[in-house]
Parts: structure tokens; sequence; C-alpha cells
């Protein structure tokens, strides 16, 4: 597995045809992800999709990757392509402004966007307290966090 020490990102850059393609092989996995990941994480630590909490399931996920992926960032491995998206979530707009989240997929070498595989949302426990625990959840990002490798 990739890690950032490992990989080198090109720079964010908006989506070419290539990206909406291999995004939209995922389209219905992500969207999938994001209520699973939100249900679960109600359960636990219901501050991580906030800015959700009035948001319907369907609302949440009503974006289309080709109106709604706004920056991308991929980098080569030996086993074949990391790429990096920021998808806007229309539903949500609040006093920090749109939302968006960071989604990573791979795509294989040798096949074009075929075997194009889901492999994570950004959910960051950022903020640690002098006792190593995060202090602060975020599924939705702003317009202005980075898009940064992450691993999860």
């Amino acid at each position: 597995m990739a890690s950032s020490e490992q990989i080198e990102l090109n720079a964010p850059h908006a989506p070419t045809e290539k990206a909406f393609e291999a995004f939209e092989v995922v389209e219905r996995t992500i969207k999938t992800e994001i209520l699973k990941s939100r249900r679960d994480w109600d359960k636990h630590e219901p501050r991580m999709w906030s800015r959700a909490s009035s948001i319907s399931d369907d609302d949440l996920v009503a974006f289309t990757i080709r109106g709604d992926l706004v920056e991308c960032r991929s980098a080569p491995t030996s086993y074949g392509t990391i790429i990096l998206g920021k998808i806007r979530l229309p539903a949500v707009r609040d006093e920090e402004g749109e939302g968006f989240i960071h989604v990573r997929i791979h795509d294989p070498p040798n096949r074009g966007t075929e075997d194009v595989l889901f492999h994570s949302l950004f959910t960051d426990e950022g903020n640690p307290d002098e006792d190593g625990r995060p202090t602060t959840w975020r599924a939705i990002q702003t317009l202005s966090t980075p898009l940064e490798f992450f691993n999860e």
C-alpha cells in the first residue's frame, strides 16, 4: 500500500476527461460509501458528518461527477495510478460555505477505466489534544481544504 512518502502527487488541477471517466465508474460506490460512513460515524461520533446533519441521504448524495468533481490529483505507483478527487456536495452550504468530500480511487494499469476501484473517503480526525486524541472531526471539507494524500 502506498504512503505519502512513496508517491509524488501532481499539482491540484481541474479534472480531465480521463478523471471524469474514472470517477464515473465508481460514482454509485462513492455515494453508497458516503451514506455508510455517515451512518457508522453517527453511532459513535456524530460531529464527523455534522455539516450534513439536517440533510437527507438522497440530498446528500445528489451530485454528479461531471457537475461536481472540481479538483483532482494523481500519482503513478507500481500497481497503477492513485487518483484523488474533490467532489462538491450541492446540498451542503452553510456558514463555512460549500461542502466537499475528498475521495481516493485506484486505476490499475493496462485496462482503461473499466477496472477503476473505489479506495476511500477522507475523514479527518484532527487537532489532537495533549493525550493525542482528536478534538475535531470532519468528513465534509471546505473549498480551501487542500486535496492531499490520505490513506484510510
